[in-house]
């Protein structure tokens, strides 16, 4: 299958040169039955149109989806041009972007940065999750912002005491996440340390990570929503 991936940011100093790229990241989370293409928005790269792939992911970033960046308003049009057209998952800046451009609303959480392995109680279910999803899911986490108003029309799947509006779906064809199935374990340890003086619990943090992670379940959601 046939991905663009939306590029909105890279991961900071020099993890880049020790764990890749997020558009490798989620190269290996895909996994095989996959071709990409990246787009480096940040850069003012968008496909031509919603007609180019089949399928667009939009990665995590550093920014605020309400910073005045040149490129945020054009990546929002481009969503709202491909809603309905093209199968859309966000990830974290992407579930943010897709919020807004929805109609949802983002802000800045008063509590600071969220990080380390969260738990997301599911809420709703649907037929890419399989016949018996679990309860709940344990996935890496790394952002400071969160969709405080859901977007009209979305369906809420998951959520979390720190992010009510974790997992969106909409109409089959649009799916975002808050969390980042794509961070492997070393990864969000490396990031961690990274942030560790902005963080309110870091060594809290890097103790969430000892324990098992459902990634892989979420890769698996991933790829059969995207396969259809």
């Amino acid at each position: 299958m046939d991905i663009g991936i939306l590029r909105t940011g890279a991961p900071p100093g020099d993890l880049a040169g020790r764990f890749g790229t997020y558009e490798g990241m989620f190269e290996r989370l895909l996994g095989a039955g996959f071709e990409t293409r990246v787009y480096d928005v940040e850069a003012g790269a968008l496909p031509r149109g919603p007609d180019a792939h089949p399928a667009f992911l939009i990665t995590g970033s550093p920014a605020g989806v309400y910073e005045p960046l040149p490129w945020i308003a054009p990546l929002l049009g481009f969503l709202r041009s491909a809603r309905g057209k093209s199968k859309l998952v966000g990830i974290c800046f992407g579930h943010q972007a897709m919020a807004e451009a929805f109609g949802g609303r983002v802000e800045k959480s008063e509590r600071g940065w969220a990080a380390g392995l969260q738990q997301y109680e599911l809420v709703g279910q649907a037929g890419w999750m399989g016949p018996d999803p679990p309860p709940a899911v344990a996935v890496p986490v790394s952002h400071q912002d969160r969709v405080t108003v859901a977007p009209p029309g979305a369906r809420v799947l998951a959520h979390s005491h720190y992010s009510p509006f974790g997992m969106l779906a909409w109409d089959g064809d649009a799916l975002s996440m808050q969390f980042h199935p794509e961070f492997e374990p070393d990864y969000t340890r490396a990031l961690i340390e990274h942030r560790r003086d902005r963080l309110p619990a870091p060594d809290a943090a890097l103790a969430s990570l000892d324990r098992s992670d459902d990634r892989a379940r979420v890769a698996e959601w991933i790829r059969a929503f995207l396969r259809g």
